[in-house]
């Protein structure tokens, strides 16, 4: 059991680090996006045994997610720009491959409210429209080694809203992180904490405190709306996530040096294959634990 939960924070981090695919849909896909959400909420308004066992939980996936993002900080980040379209076409192995098992794990409540089925192509117009509208190109010109009251304030409110689109399956944080400017600089400044040189600490800590505020915010609001709008919300993150394939091919254009958006040419047939090995994998080792 604490293999599994390392295995799926670990993960997490992987798509969470990078622009494109989000730790949500990591969550939802193999089956403990539920649980997970709970476990926050039960964190911050359950009772003693209901934190304990949310604490116990997340601590588990906690250092998965922990390792997993060290790793990508200082390894994947440079690789995802020395390697753009391979990597983008893992994930787009991910994506295409996840939504039919989204589909088949909600397949009672979408037949059940079929006519919620415009919630998809809402989920769909909002990450294009996102993809589509982004003013940055990799996120230059923003130095975190000299903050102002105003950078400060700029940097606690992208720390909210990245982490409130890293918990949503479809939408990827770090995408939002680079429209707003601060992939990179985040990246780097995280980097070279690593390496103990804490001149960018204030920014991170900064940072770090909208991640908790905005985790904490968006949380309560998810878990109602899976409560009570299950059919609704599935049926969003359904389009969230066929948008977001949008998002990967145009990709490369918000690196610090762009290129060109994906195409046939440069879309890679193997790493397209080995992410939907990789997403069946996840849907096998779901599948032992439930056994």
């Amino acid at each position: 059991m604490y293999v599994i939960q390392f295995v799926r924070g670990f993960c997490m981090a992987l798509a969470d680090s990078v622009p494109g695919v989000s730790g949500g849909t990591i969550a939802f896909l193999l089956g403990f996006y539920d649980q997970f959400i709970d476990s926050i909420d039960d964190l911050i308004s359950g009772n003693m045994e209901k934190r304990k066992k949310a604490l116990f939980f997340l601590v588990k996936l906690g250092i998965g997610w922990v390792t997993g993002m060290v790793l990508a900080m200082l390894v994947l980040a440079s690789v995802f720009e020395s390697h753009i379209y391979a990597i983008s076409s893992l994930f787009i192995g991910f994506i295409i491959f996840a939504i039919p098992i989204v589909a088949k794990e909600e397949k009672d409540t979408l037949r059940a409210k079929w006519q919620a089925l415009p919630f998809t192509i809402l989920g769909i117009i909002i990450v294009c429209a996102i993809t589509y509208f982004n003013p940055v190109a990799g996120g230059e010109g923003v130095n975190l080694e000299h903050l102002t009251p105003g950078l400060g304030i700029f940097v606690f409110l992208a720390g909210m809203v990245a982490i409130s689109a890293m918990v949503l399956p479809g939408i990827s944080g770090s995408t939002l992180l680079l429209i707003m400017g601060l992939y990179l600089p985040i990246v780097t400044a995280i980097k070279e904490i690593l390496h103990l040189n804490l001149s960018a600490f204030p920014a991170v800590f900064i940072f770090g405190c909208g991640v908790l505020v905005g985790a904490f915010s968006v949380v309560k609001l998810i878990r109602k709306a899976l409560e009570n709008f299950r059919a609704q919300t599935i049926y969003l993150i359904i389009g969230l996530m066929l948008g977001s394939i949008y998002a990967v091919i145009m990709g490369p254009t918000t690196l610090d040096v762009p290129q060109p958006a994906m195409t046939l040419k440069t879309f890679n047939v193997l790493f397209f294959i080995i992410g939907a090995v990789i997403i069946l994998g996840m849907q096998m080792l779901k599948g032992r634990k439930e056994a």
